[in-house]
C-alpha cells in the first residue's frame, strides 16, 4: 500500500494551511488569514464575513496574490497589519500595499494602495466586502449614496437575481437596539450582489460597478487606492465572544424529514472503459442515474447516445439526458429521435432536460417539441429546462413553469473563493438555491447537477482558454477530489439538498480525477494529484453509505456550528444511520444529542483513509466500535475532515 502525507489525505495537498490569527479591536473581534480579514464579530453577532482584494483577469479568472513583508502587530485591544501583495498572470501585473488597523472603539480599516506594474486588461480590481447571510437576510439597512443621500432598504430575503443596491458609499444595519454597524467605502463607487446565486454565503459589496464597461485597459504606472472602514454607531455593550458548545442535535422522535434526492454521476466526455472490479464498485453505490450531456449541435449524436446508453446498461442505471440545443432545436430533436428509433432506449430515461448549448436556460417551446418527438421512446420520463451554468443563470432567466415537470442548474463552490473554509461555507446555500428555484417556478421539482468541486465548462469553451501549464492541474480538476475534505463536503451537500427537497443530485464522474475512484494506472499527474492507483476516493464511501439508504427519509439534524461539524441522518424502515463530518483541519469533540440507541462507529479519517481507498470492500466490512450513549447523548471525537458513520 503506497503512503500519502497526512495533509494530502486531509485536503489533497502537502502544503500547510495558513493559520488564522485572532484579532481584537476594542469590543470587536476578527480573524486575519492569508491577507484577508474574516469573521468580524461583536460577541457572537457576525458583522462581516470577509474583507479582501479581488483582482480578476480580462476573462474573470481570479488571480490570487503572493504576499510578502508581512508585519503583524497585535495588542490587547488594537492591531496593525501590513504587507505587500503581487498579482501576476500573463500580461496582468499589479502590486499593492495593505494597511489593516483595528482601534479600541471597534473601528477596523482596510487600505489597498496599489500601482499597475505593466499595461494590462482586467475585469475588476478592488476591495470586496462580504456581508453574512444569517445576520443580514431580510433585515433593514441604510444605504448612503455618493451625493450624501440616504435610503432605507432591506437586504433581500429571497435570492436577488440582479444587484439589490447600486451607487453605495456606505451601508449600515442594526446589530442591537440603538447600535448600528456601518461599512464605508472610499476610492470608488461600490455596488452589491447576492452571492447566493453562486452558492456563496454572503452579500458582496464590490467595485467597480458592472454597468461600467469591462474589461478595461490599465496603463502601466496607474495608481489604484481604495479604503473600507467598519465602525460601530452607538455604545456597544461588553460582550464576550464565546464559541458555542459543539453539538449535533437530532429530534427524538424526529419531527421534520427531508428525503434523499435521486443521486447519480456524470457521463464523462471521453470514452470510458471499466474493468470488472470498477464496474462492481460503481454498482455497489446503488445510484439512481447517469447524467449525460447530449450535444445535439454536433454531428456525432449517435456516438454520444451509444456511449451513454452502453455505460448506463453496464451499470444498471437510468439516464438523465441534458439536451444541448440551439436555435435549430426542432431539427436537432428530430435527429435525436431518429437515433432513438434506430437504437432504441434499452437504458431507461427518467428525465429530459432542455438546455441551451451556451449555458442559457432552455425554453418551454423546446419542452413542447421534446414531448412530441421523444415521449414515445420513454413514456415515463419527465421533461424540464435547465442550465449547465450557475443558479444565477436560471434566476435571471426564470422559465414559465406552465408545461414543465422540473428545472435544473449546476453547482460548484469555487466561483469567487478557493480555500477550504470558503468551500464549506457554500454548503448551506445549496438548500437556499433549491428553495428559491422551487419558489419562483411554483413548486416544480429541482434537478441539481453536475455538482463538482470545480466548474466544468464544455470543451468548446475550454478550448478558448490558454493551455494548462505543465506544473498545474487542468482548471476542471481539484486535488481535494481524492481527500477527506472532498468526502465531508459531499456529505454536507447531500444533507442540504435533501433538506430542501431536491428531486435529483448529480455528482462527479465514475472514474478519474473528476470521479469517485482512480484509474488502474493512477493519476495522470501524480505529483499534483496524489491518489492511490486503482483505488477509490474517500467520497466514494459517502456515496456508498448514502446508497445503502436509497429513497430514505432524512431526519432534521441541527449543528451548533456548521462550519466546524455537520451531520446527515438517514432513516429507512427500522434502519437508522448518521454521517457526522468534521469540516475543519483541527480535531473536534462534538456532543451528539437525541440518539435513539448506542451506535457502532466506523471512522473514515487519516488513519483509515489508505485502507478505505486501497481496499474499499474490506474497509466497508469492518465492524465498527460501540459508542457509549447516556440519556440519548454521546461524545464523539473527530480527526481533521473525518467522516464518521454511525449505525443504530
Amino acid at each position: 500500500m503506497s503512503e500519502l502525507p497526512v495533509n494530502v489525505l486531509r485536503y489533497g495537498s502537502d502544503e500547510a494551511l495558513n493559520e488564522p490569527i485572532a484579532l481584537r479591536a476594542g469590543p470587536v473581534t476578527a480573524v486575519y488569514q492569508a491577507g484577508d480579514i474574516r469573521f468580524v464579530r461583536l460577541g457572537n453577532r457576525e458583522i462581516l464575513r470577509r474583507v479582501y482584494v479581488g483582482v480578476r483577469s480580462s476573462d474573470w479568472d481570479t488571480i490570487l496574490p503572493r504576499l510578502r513583508d508581512e508585519q503583524i502587530d497585535i495588542a490587547e485591544h488594537t492591531f496593525q497589519i501590513s504587507y505587500e501583495a503581487e498579482h501576476l498572470h500573463g500580461e496582468l501585473h499589479f502590486v499593492w500595499q495593505a494597511t489593516i488597523t483595528g482601534e479600541e472603539d471597534g473601528t477596523i480599516t482596510f487600505v489597498m494602495d496599489g500601482r499597475a506594474q505593466a499595461t494590462f486588461r482586467t475585469a475588476r480590481i478592488g476591495l470586496c466586502v462580504l456581508h453574512p447571510i444569517a445576520e443580514c437576510v431580510g433585515k433593514p439597512c441604510i444605504v448612503e449614496r455618493p451625493d450624501g443621500g440616504r435610503e432605507a432598504a432591506f437586504f433581500p430575503e429571497h435570492i436577488e437575481p440582479h444587484q439589490p443596491f447600486t451607487d453605495i458609499q456606505a451601508i449600515s444595519h442594526e446589530l442591537l437596539p440603538e447600535l448600528q454597524a456601518e461599512v464605508r467605502f472610499e476610492g470608488q463607487v461600490f455596488e452589491m450582489e447576492d452571492q447566493r446565486n453562486w452558492t456563496d454565503a454572503s452579500f458582496k459589496t464590490y467595485c467597480p460597478p458592472l454597468r461600467q464597461p469591462y474589461p478595461v485597459e490599465v496603463k502601466e504606472g496607474t495608481p489604484i487606492r481604495q479604503l473600507v472602514t467598519v465602525r460601530l454607531e452607538g455604545e456597544p455593550p461588553t460582550i464576550a465572544h464565546e464559541a458555542p458548545p459543539l453539538e449535533i442535535t437530532l429530534d427524538d422522535p424526529p419531527q421534520q424529514f427531508g428525503r434523499l434526492p435521486r443521486i447519480g454521476l456524470m457521463v464523462p466526455e471521453e470514452p470510458l472503459a471499466l474493468t470488472e472490479e470498477q464496474t462492481a464498485r460503481l454498482r455497489a453505490l446503488n445510484l439512481s442515474h447517469l447524467r449525460v450531456n447530449l450535444w445535439l449541435t454536433r454531428d456525432d449524436v449517435e456516438q454520444q447516445w451509444t456511449r451513454a446508453a452502453q455505460l448506463a446498461q453496464k451499470l444498471e442505471l437510468a439516464l438523465e439526458p441534458a439536451l444541448r440545443l440551439s436555435g435549430k432545436a426542432e431539427e436537432q430533436l428530430k435527429k435525436l429521435a431518429a437515433v432513438l428509433k434506430t437504437q432504441g432506449t434499452e437504458a431507461p430515461v427518467v428525465a429530459w432536460l432542455m438546455m441551451h448549448h451556451r449555458f442559457k436556460t432552455g425554453t418551454r417551446e423546446w419542452v413542447e417539441l421534446g414531448r412530441v418527438l421523444l415521449n414515445r421512446f420513454a413514456p415515463d420520463a419527465v421533461f424540464g429546462v435547465g442550465t449547465d451554468g450557475y443558479f444565477t443563470d436560471l434566476n435571471r432567466n426564470r422559465p414559465d413553469p406552465d408545461g414543465l415537470d422540473l428545472v435544473g442548474y449546476s453547482v460548484n463552490p469555487q466561483v469567487h473563493a478557493f480555500d477550504n473554509l470558503s468551500l464549506v461555507e457554500t454548503l448551506a446555500m445549496h438548500a437556499q438555491t433549491v428553495e428559491n428555484a422551487s419558489l419562483f417556478t411554483g413548486g416544480l421539482p429541482v434537478a441539481v447537477g453536475p455538482i463538482t468541486l470545480r466548474s466544468r465548462p464544455p470543451r468548446e469553451v475550454r478550448a478558448l482558454h490558454a493551455e494548462t501549464p505543465d506544473n498545474a492541474l487542468p482548471p476542471t480538476v481539484d486535488p481535494r477530489q481524492m481527500s477527506l475534505l472532498g468526502a465531508a463536503w459531499t456529505a454536507g451537500s447531500i444533507k442540504y439538498l435533501a433538506d430542501a427537497g431536491a428531486a435529483s443530485a448529480t455528482y462527479y464522474e465514475p472514474i478519474g480525477w473528476r470521479g469517485v475512484m482512480e484509474r488502474e494506472q493512477g493519476s495522470a499527474q501524480p505529483e499534483l494529484f496524489r491518489s492511490v492507483p486503482d483505488g477509490v476516493f474517500p467520497l466514494y464511501h459517502v456515496l456508498a453509505d448514502v446508497g445503502q439508504f436509497r429513497d430514505a427519509d432524512v431526519p432534521a439534524c441541527r449543528a451548533s456550528d456548521p462550519l466546524r461539524v455537520e451531520a446527515l441522518a438517514l432513516r429507512k424502515g427500522k434502519r437508522f444511520r448518521m454521517l457526522v463530518c468534521n469540516m475543519t483541519n483541527l480535531d473536534q469533540n462534538v456532543t451528539l444529542r437525541g440518539l435513539p440507541s448506542p451506535p457502532t462507529v466506523q471512522h473514515l479519517d487519516e488513519t483509515s483513509a489508505l485502507t478505505a481507498m486501497s481496499a474499499p470492500r474490506e474497509f466497508r466490512r469492518e465492524p465498527g466500535a460501540r459508542l457509549p450513549v447516556q440519556d440519548g447523548n454521546a461524545m464523539l471525537g473527530l480527526r481533521p475532515y473525518e467522516v464518521a458513520r454511525l449505525d443504530f
